[in-house]
């Protein structure tokens, strides 16, 4: 297998695990679980930046999007309560 050929692999299983990520952080009813979905997608985002050569948009793309949303999240969750407002 050729460099070419790896790339192209690699491609489409950053790809897949894209549409995976995303799919589950949609379908998930637990928002922590929809959140950790979603922190997935962001890491393998910066994977795929990574290797379209931009590490320093996959470095942003990590701790932004994966470690500082995913804990802004995380903290306005446990914000709320299992109580619904009636009006």
């Amino acid at each position: 297998m050729n460099f070419e050929e790896l790339f192209w692999v690699l491609q489409a299983m950053v790809g897949l695990g894209l549409v995976i990520a995303a799919i589950a952080a949609v379908r998930f009813k637990n928002l922590v679980s929809a959140v950790i979905a979603m922190a997935v997608f962001s890491l393998i985002l910066s994977l795929e930046f990574y290797i379209l050569q931009a590490p320093d948009v996959a470095i942003a793309e990590a701790g932004v999007g994966a470690c500082l949303t995913t804990a802004m999240y995380l903290l306005a969750i446990k914000k709320t309560t299992d109580e619904e407002v009636i009006e």
